[in-house]
């Protein structure tokens, strides 16, 4: 199915920036529209990090074939991200204060500049090019008329990130603070947060404990996740368990965010390539149940199915149609009772759902 900018030919520069490397590209037509660039942070020093970030984009602009229209990327939070305002941030301990980057580069390039965090242009980026018109066009092929319009994000890496997408629009909030699935309850430790078992240290602390080693000595997740599926010498059982207990976690986080958004999950980041051995155990915490008096209570509304699996695919594609008769005369109507979510990976890639992302965003705003 072809997006809204599939054809547009305006170019957005955009920015993938992290506390050790700066990554520039740039997006035409939710195409590369240049080689990237790819520079070192150096995060702990302001003007430094600042003419890093100007050069990277000058140099992107000389690779392009026509004048940009605006910039747009991501970049860590706390952040004002309307007006361009980068906060305190843990992995860039520069930019402390208040750093008005946004109007910097505006001023520097004669163009609207837009910053978003990663989380929030990753959604975004499969809510316009990636796994919901993906799975639309399923349900289009499979003859449902059913079709979705709201999307939950989440990136299973460093941090646990989220964003949400309503009927084709990014949901910021009043504070700019709009689905931070990272500040959700953690399942299994109610006393933490959720970021603390869906990412990249959790599954490494989860192994180095069962396994019986120091947590400084764990594999990394590739290394566990090939434990796990017998590939790799290890605890194989340690490693089984420190996936699932990530897929239970995010699971339920994921279920807190899907009773408010009522829409589709997709699942990016650098853990999610490990989906095998935790994804089973995120839908089952989806579909999970709550226990009060009188009988359990399912966890959603919505029952979840897991896309990448063939025969609960086949399942929310069918659906439950049936036609019904409309009362007072002999006319039928379809009807389609079963209230359902697909939870999925990205179609995309989690690097190009976010820089698609921030182009669509960029060119939301355009007009």
């Amino acid at each position: 199915m072809e997006n809204l900018y599939d054809s547009d030919p305006r170019i957005v520069m955009t920015l993938d920036a992290g506390g050790t490397y700066l990554k520039f590209s740039a997006i035409r037509g939710n195409k590369p529209a240049a080689e990237p660039v790819k520079l070192p942070s150096k995060a702990d020093q302001l003007d430094a990090c600042l003419a890093q970030i100007t050069s990277g984009f000058e140099e992107i602009k000389r690779r392009l074939p026509a004048a940009p229209a605006a910039i747009s990327f991501s970049f860590p939070g706390p952040a004002d991200y309307p007006a361009g305002i980068i906060g305190d941030l843990p992995n860039l301990p520069a930019f402390r204060g208040g750093v008005a980057l946004g109007p910097m580069l505006a001023e520097k390039f004669g163009v609207p500049v837009f910053i978003n965090n990663d989380g929030d242009l990753f959604a975004y980026g499969e809510a316009m090019a990636g796994f919901l018109p993906y799975v639309n066009g399923q349900l289009e092929k499979a003859g449902s008329p059913k079709r979705y319009k709201n999307l939950f994000g989440v990136t299973l890496g460093t941090g646990f990130g989220g964003g949400i997408v309503r009927e084709g629009r990014l949901f910021l909030g009043d504070n700019s603070a709009g689905g931070e699935a990272w500040l959700l309850r953690n399942k299994l430790t109610p006393a933490v947060n959720a970021d603390e078992g869906c990412s990249i240290r959790a599954v490494r602390r989860v192994y180095a404990e069962l396994s019986g080693i120091s947590p400084e000595k764990a594999p990394d997740p590739k290394e566990i996740y090939e434990i796990g599926m017998g590939e790799a010498p290890g605890d194989k059982a340690a490693a089984f368990e420190a996936f699932r207990r990530l897929g239970e976690n995010a699971g339920d986080a994921i279920a807190q965010a899907l009773t408010l958004v009522d829409g589709l999950a997709v699942i990016g980041g650098g853990v999610s390539g490990a989906h095998g051995l935790f994804l089973p155990a995120l839908v089952d915490a989806v579909n999970g149940v709550y226990h009060k008096p009188g009988g359990d209570l399912r966890r959603l509304i919505a029952r979840a199915y897991n896309f990448e699996d063939e025969a609960q695919r086949a399942a929310f594609l069918k659906g439950d149609r049936r036609e019904i008769t409309v009362p007072g005369s002999g006319r039928k109507i379809e009807y389609d009772p079963l209230q359902r979510t697909a939870i999925g990976l990205s179609r995309l890639g989690t690097s190009e759902a976010v820089a698609i992302g921030a182009y669509s965003f960029a060119l939301s705003k355009l007009g």
